[in-house]
């Protein structure tokens, strides 16, 4: 169920408010263009800036748009433990079929910390949940170790790894493996997703996505049946709009290049801005030179 592409979904904004018109008309195109799996509530849908009704909303009106058409990994995770049981409780509620939570941030927790509050959410819910080891954003990183030992937890399914150190895959596999123990890992680079495949990536929990599903999908089935050439022939189509979606902080490139795809308007929530003219140039050139406007 979760593996290929997952898309880390942007959350429409119109004056202000979640656009749910845009975002169910996202959800559907998404799953006619391919894609294999959704994540609303991730850093790419501006989770740090909903509100707790509007985080729950969102992940709510997912699910329904999907209606089992695609699985659904909502974005759950905090930097309070609390508040992470309370929104992966409501994610399972509402019928999602897993839950993505990120490495508490700011509080900058050992490892044990981590265990700790991975393992409070595990035991008070029931829904198959998957890690998120992003230190660039957290900045605390679950070693090896901490992510074995995880994964001995029996909702604890995988892991989204965007640390970019495409030696974490397969050293974490050949640990796992001492275990014999199946554990899902997701790429959370697009970049690098099919070099993450062969070093024994599932899949890429993608931004890319969220503007060429099908393309993103159409690598992931390439990757994970080993046809790598074709792989790589969609990976260079891809790998301009793969640079312009981070020429600046992300969300904000991926949700203007949304814009002029005219999925959703070009709003964020601040602290996020608009990107510069300079980088709204280069999100432009790359979607022209995929043939995406």
């Amino acid at each position: 169920m979760f593996k290929g592409s997952f898309t880390a979904l942007i959350t429409p904004f119109k004056n202000g408010e979640v656009d749910e018109a845009a975002f169910k008309r996202l959800v559907d195109w998404q799953i006619k263009e391919g894609t294999h799996g959704l994540v609303p509530c991730g850093t790419t849908g501006e989770s740090p800036t909903l509100d707790h009704g509007e985080h729950n909303r969102v992940i709510e009106l997912c699910v329904k748009t999907a209606k089992g058409r695609v699985p659904v990994m909502a974005g759950t995770g905090s930097n309070s433990t609390d508040e992470a049981v309370a929104m992966t409780k409501f994610a399972e509620k509402a019928g999602a079929d897993g839950a993505l939570l990120a490495a508490p941030y700011y509080n900058k927790p050992t490892q044990e910390g981590l265990y700790q509050h991975f393992k409070a959410i595990h035991d008070e819910t029931r829904i198959p949940l998957f890690l998120y080891n992003i230190p660039g954003r957290s900045v605390v990183d679950m070693k090896d170790e901490l992510i074995a030992r995880l994964a001995q937890l029996p909702r604890i399914k995988g892991l989204k790894d965007a640390t970019g150190d495409l030696a974490r895959p397969l050293s974490l596999a050949m640990q796992l493996r001492k275990r014999k123990h199946d554990f899902i890992q997701l790429s959370g680079e697009d970049a690098t997703a099919i070099a993450f495949n062969v070093h024994g990536g599932k899949g890429c929990i993608s931004v890319t996505s969220n503007i060429a599903p099908k393309l993103c999908a159409q690598l992931q089935d390439a990757s994970l049946k080993g046809d790598i050439a074709k792989a790589m022939k969609i990976q260079e189509k891809l790998m301009p709009i793969h640079k312009a979606m981070f020429v600046e902080t992300s969300p904000g490139p991926v949700k203007y290049a949304a814009s002029l795809m005219g999925i959703c308007k070009a709003e964020w929530r601040l602290p996020l801005v608009p990107p510069s003219k300079a980088s709204q140039q280069q999100v432009k050139e790359a979607l022209e030179l995929a043939g995406l406007i």
